[in-house]
């Protein structure tokens, strides 16, 4: 039995609507638009960010404002089967397009719709049924001592519908105002998508990309964090590529088959960043993820001590709706299911040895990731770091017992984005059944939403990824696919020994020295790894925010009214992405005959400035009051 003094919104011994068919349904719908929106987030820029409190708003917009309803557990059910597409999506895009960039490259078949769509449906009831035995040890026992503070934003933006529904306009205004700039900058194509510099007298270039989910993107991080990385991308752009030019002359430097000079000369500082730059940030990205594991062990290592304890505590049999589980054996028979699948399904590329790693490193990083979300938020959650470990281990065991050649690429990338997505899926239910334990949810309908969730968006990601690589191609101007592009690096590294490794370390040592500075690397990392022009423009919305905090001081739901906007923003620009997608591989154009250049983009620019100041300051009636 579960021991807990707390008193949640909705007691125990009250009964109201919650797994309700309107609350599924909804709940299904927001779990494909955010799947979708943030898996072509992801893939441009290498970040997604959570959708549990957009979700939680949009869920009291629908469920309050639109169909009358006044059940806040019913709302809960909404936001926690819509935020459960968005993490699904996350571990998909990190890990996935590698498959299809070796397919580019010849290496193997384009992988079918069937082999992710198993891969992912596997990956995300496993992410779900990891996390259920966590729960009395981590939500329960722990409360008090974890802040889960996005859990917390949550509960507080559904208890705000219980006077007011502020909160939606922010969202849906964003959402319009995204969609609509997107569709102006890359499907009317009426101006540029981002403003560039070059400054020959430094061997460089400035640029800033002007798209309202990458603005958005630096808002929701804060100051802080865009600090971080936009230092990152001033050390690649305005260090390392100077310093390689400079310095390499006519020389053909590893990797790269022409002399630097001759590279800079055709394609300016880009092509170094490409040919040079990037092998750096990947070394950088993967220490960064190393070291935050490491600096996390002591953590790691309680956390999976109490979860095994926790095992031991899980039962449905509770008389009391707010401790009950799922039936522990649905969960252990649920978990051998998907195993025996991974191992015997034709369409996925594992075999035994592969199953076995899934068990260890999924169960292990879900302990791991279901509470690191209660101590930094699911936004700030190191997947990344965790499952660039996880890969780096799987390579070397595939390797050590003799597996060799491009099966052996494909095998450990389906681990990795097995754990990637068990891992993203355990902290996003980590953070919803903690916002479902502050409102009085019943666990046990939660999880059968989160699996409902996870399933469908599961279903529904690999016609969004095969979509999106149709339409443009994974690893290209539009869809840098970043952290995948990473995966790839690391596991071809350890397989094959032909990484730059020059380059690579350098961007090992960089990422020691920053944290010898103590300085989170893994932001600085990203920003190494990135483009300028997205960093700069997640500067941009860091610098907004600190702007907007400064003048609102302690008005902190004014602050967070931007926080929404800027979440509405990237929502809407992710689903035009999609739409403009599906014109492109129907072979739709809606571009038009003329363009504004870069005085539109500096146009539309300080319109998206104008809109966050808008939605981010407090207004004149309530400065007054």
């Amino acid at each position: 039995m579960e021991k807990n003094d707390f008193t949640p919104y909705i007691p125990a011994e009250k009964i109201t609507p919650e797994f309700t068919l309107t609350s599924v349904i909804t709940g299904v719908v927001l779990a494909i638009v955010f799947g979708a929106a943030n898996a072509y987030l992801g893939l441009r820029v290498g970040m997604t960010v959570s959708a549990s409190i957009p979700a939680a708003v949009i869920a009291m917009g629908v469920t309050r404002v639109i169909l009358k309803r006044n059940s806040i557990l019913e709302s809960n059910m909404v936001q926690t089967i819509g935020s459960a597409g968005e993490s699904v999506a996350a571990g998909a895009i990190f890990t996935m397009p590698a498959l299809f960039l070796w397919a580019k490259e010849g290496i193997i078949e384009t992988p079918s719709i069937l082999t992710i769509t198993l891969i992912t449906v596997c990956a995300a009831i496993l992410g779900v049924l990891f996390m259920i035995p966590l729960r009395n040890s981590i939500i329960v026992q722990e409360h008090g001592n974890l802040p889960y503070p996005e859990a917390q934003a949550c509960a507080e933006v559904l208890l705000s519908g219980e006077t007011k529904g502020e909160g939606t306009k922010a969202v849906f205004s964003g959402m319009g105002i995204g969609a609509l700039l997107k569709f102006i900058v890359d499907g009317f194509s009426m101006v540029s998508g981002a403003v560039s510099v070059p400054l020959k007298a430094l061997k460089t270039e400035f640029s800033m990309e002007v798209y309202p989910a990458v603005i958005g993107v630096g808002y929701i991080c804060g100051p802080r964090i865009a600090s971080m990385m936009f230092a990152g991308g001033v050390l690649a752009w305005f260090v390392f590529i100077p310093m390689i030019i400079s310095f390499g002359g006519d020389s053909v430097l590893f990797p790269a088959s022409r002399p630097v000079s001759e590279l800079y000369a055709g394609g300016g500082a880009g092509a170094i960043w490409s040919s040079y730059v990037r092998y750096i940030g990947a070394g950088a990205l993967a220490a960064a993820g190393i070291i935050s594991l490491f600096k996390s062990l002591p953590l790691i290592v309680r956390t999976f001590a109490s979860a095994i304890k926790g095992l031991q505590n899980s039962s449905d049999a509770s008389s009391e709706r707010t401790a009950q589980d799922l039936n522990f054996k649905f969960v252990i028979g649920g978990v051998v299911v998907c195993i025996l699948a991974i191992w015997l399904l034709p369409p996925i590329p594992a075999g035994i040895l592969s199953a076995i790693l899934v068990v260890i490193f999924g169960f292990f990083f879900s302990t791991v990731s279901s509470k690191m979300v209660g101590l930094v938020g699911s936004s700030n959650n190191p997947v990344s770091g965790m499952t660039i470990a996880a890969l780096l281990f799987v390579s070397i065991i595939l390797k050590a017992t003799g597996h060799a050649g491009a099966a052996t690429y494909v095998s450990a990338i389906t681990i990795g984005s097995i754990v990637c997505i068990v891992a993203c899926l355990a902290g996003d239910m980590s953070q919803d059944l903690k916002t479902g334990f502050l409102l009085g949810a019943t666990p046990k309908k939660q999880q059968i939403g989160e699996l409902i969730g996870a399933v469908i968006s599961a279903i529904s990601i690999g016609g969004v990824l095969i979509l999106l690589n149709n339409a443009w191609g994974f690893g290209s101007e539009q869809l840098a696919a970043p952290q995948a592009t990473l995966m790839k690096i690391v596991t071809e590294g350890v397989l094959n020994g032909n990484l730059p490794w020059a380059f690579v370390f350098l961007g090992v040592f960089c990422a020691i020295v920053i944290e010898i500075l103590e300085m989170p690397s893994l932001a600085v990392a990203i920003g190494i790894y990135l483009p300028l022009e997205l960093s700069a423009a997640i500067m941009l919305g860091g610098l907004l925010r600190l702007f907007i905090e400064k003048r609102n001081k302690a008005a902190t739901s004014e602050s967070s009214s931007g926080v929404l906007f800027c979440s509405g923003l990237i929502a809407g620009e992710g689903i035009v992405g999609i739409l403009l997608a599906v014109f492109a591989v129907a072979g739709i154009s809606v571009a038009l005959p003329f363009s504004t250049g870069s005085v539109g983009a500096i146009i539309t620019a300080v319109l998206l400035i104008g809109f966050i100041l808008k939605f981010g300051l407090p207004s004149k009636a309530k400065a007054n009051e």
